[in-house]
């Protein structure tokens, strides 16, 4: 039977978490509040209360080569320095590239207790 494992968030390091832990025969679970991937890189107009939040014409400040997966190379056709809606869609390639949307369980906040103290992971 396989090890589970809980990944918090479905931005960058979450897919590669899932990625990894698939690659390893361990059966993640990531766990994403909104009801989509890409975290940090999902732009909207109005700002939520305990998210990071971009705007509308950020683009990368390391070259697409610095930035991509190393197994997974940013379309040739992407600019040098990507902006947000095309480093999105790269993460959205990925994703389904590596089939890692099955184990993401969408709108689904996470809330925990440490030294019994109760906090809400945003």
């Amino acid at each position: 039977m396989a090890k589970r494992v809980a990944i918090i968030g479905a931005g960058v390091s979450g897919l590669a978490s899932i990625k990894c832990c698939l690659e390893e025969g361990l059966e993640p679970t990531c766990f994403e509040r909104s009801d989509d991937i890409g975290g940090l890189w999902q732009f909207t107009e109005h700002v939520e209360e305990g998210r990071a939040s971009l705007y509308k014409s950020v683009v990368t400040n390391s070259s697409k080569e610095m930035s991509c997966y190393s197994d997974f190379p940013f379309p040739e056709d992407y600019p040098n320095f990507v902006p947000h809606d095309q480093f999105l869609e790269y993460l959205k390639m990925y994703a389904n590239k590596f089939n890692l949307l099955k184990c993401i369980q969408f709108k689904t906040p996470i809330s925990c207790m440490i030294q019994g103290k109760s906090f809400k992971l945003l």
